[in-house]
């Protein structure tokens, strides 16, 4: 029930409560809220038994922790009527995408040496003019429409 508080923030917890409630009060309110918390629990479980007769026969394995959607799809991936581990096992997704990054890694790599087998033609005599910016699409801003906005 309290799996995310640490033994600081407990003991932060226990020091609060002395001091708020007192030494004194603090083992009757202690006593007062398991005696509400073991109520709720029997209150709960005389209604679940209350909705498993009222379903009747048929649901008599109805388990109210199936109502969690996480448990509802685990346990139906786990039952493997529709052969959906198959299809999970035959679909690895780090493996596709990196075919995707190496296909577009090698179109950039090929790219980039058609350019510079280009640049570096018979007429410039091999070199490279490293005063000329690059032509690159991309650095280029769409035209503003301010009628679209």
């Amino acid at each position: 029930m309290f799996n995310d508080i640490g033994p600081l923030e407990l003991v932060t917890l226990i020091v609060l409560a002395v001091l708020v409630f007192g030494p004194d009060k603090l083992p009757k309110l202690i006593q007062d809220a398991t005696r509400t918390i073991r109520k709720i629990r029997e209150f709960s479980e005389s209604a679940k038994q209350d909705i498993r007769s009222e379903l009747g026969p048929e649901f008599k394995d109805f388990e109210f922790e199936d109502l969690n959607p996480k448990t509802f799809i685990r346990k139906q991936l786990d039952n493997d009527e529709l052969g959906l581990k198959e299809i999970r096992n035959g679909f690895d997704l780090k493996k596709e995408m990196a075919e995707v990054t190496d296909a577009v890694h090698s179109r950039d790599s090929e790219l980039s040496a058609s350019s510079s087998s280009a640049s570096s033609s018979p007429s410039s005599g091999g070199s490279i003019d490293m005063t000329k910016k690059p032509e690159n699409p991309r650095d280029e801003r769409p035209p503003f429409d301010a009628d679209a906005t």
